[in-house]
């Protein structure tokens, strides 16, 4: 058995939330902490002309992580690039970038990496769909039939990324088609802070961006974490709120996973996530038998 740390995160091609400052440095020092094995980013750039410290940032994440990475690029700028990259710490057999963008306006494409964990092989896909919905109903059916005609029934899957799918529409549209869970899929009955009131997440949402922080004696950040077990009560829980960082309003970023056991998942918010990307990342503990 195999114990592995999965991240997904969007990370705003390297600028803090407000785009202010380039925030690679401490994005990567963050990351380091979390001590992952597999990390599904997207909004990477691959290629910046204007500025060293953010050019070929999948390199310079997986250096400082001592990892694998394997990059899709998508937007292609006069004097940059961008799109989505995997970073492993396990050998990355094959990888390929399939272009799914659905109309001139955006660039989106579908990363898919093999890589070898122990004796078992993993089909990683790195997603970031549309802003319109039927566009990412169309990337999704490209998906779809990519996993049906490259990946074996009975193959470990990760699907990680943004999904840009505020209302949890699409999983109907493949959870059952592929056989895969979303990481939070349930959680058991235990306590749970909750969610803030609206005025705890005005105030929450003033003070980041005013003083980059909380305000001081206020409350700090709720993270979400949900236990996945053979025994006890579940409950049906929707994916988790992950935009904007300040504080975390709408489900668009997900993990989905076939063939792992989930032991936890978490959504990393407060600082110093929220400085350094307009979406939190998320974290889950997986285990492949």
């Amino acid at each position: 058995m195999s114990v592995i740390r999965v991240v997904s995160y969007n990370i705003h091609k390297g600028r803090s939330a407000l785009g202010r400052r380039q925030s690679l440095y401490e994005l990567r020092l963050g990351l380091h902490g979390l001590r992952p094995d597999l990390v599904f980013l997207q909004e990477v750039q691959g290629r910046n002309e204007v500025s060293n410290v953010l050019h070929a940032q999948h390199e310079s994440l997986a250096a400082g992580l001592h990892m694998e990475a394997a990059y899709g690029r998508n937007a292609i700028r006069a004097a940059t690039d961008h799109g989505n990259a995997l970073l492993s710490r396990f050998r990355i057999l094959s990888y390929e970038n399939q272009d799914i963008s659905d109309h001139r306006m955006e660039q989106r494409g579908l990363l898919h990496a093999l890589v070898q964990i122990k004796d078992q092989q993993v089909h990683c896909f790195v997603v970031h769909l549309g802003l319109f919905a039927g566009s990412r109903v169309r990337q999704i059916g490209a998906l779809v039939d990519r996993i049906d005609q490259l990946v074996p029934d009975d193959a470990p899957l990760l699907i990680a990324g943004d999904f840009n799918d505020w209302k949890d529409t699409l999983s109907p549209l493949f959870v059952r088609r592929l056989g895969v869970y979303e990481v939070f899929a349930h959680a058991q009955r235990a306590h749970n802070p909750g969610l803030p009131t609206l005025r705890e997440s005005v105030r929450s949402l003033r003070d980041a961006l005013l003083h980059g922080q909380p305000r001081p004696g206020g409350k700090g950040p709720v993270l979400r974490n949900n236990q996945l077990g053979v025994e006890g009560a579940f409950c049906l829980l929707p994916p988790p709120r992950t935009f904007p960082a300040a504080f975390p309003w709408f489900r668009l970023d997900r993990i989905y996973q076939r063939g792992f056991a989930v032991r936890s998942a978490r959504v990393l918010s407060g600082a110093p996530w929220r400085a350094l990307s307009d979406h939190s990342p998320i974290l889950a503990e997986l285990e492949l038998p």
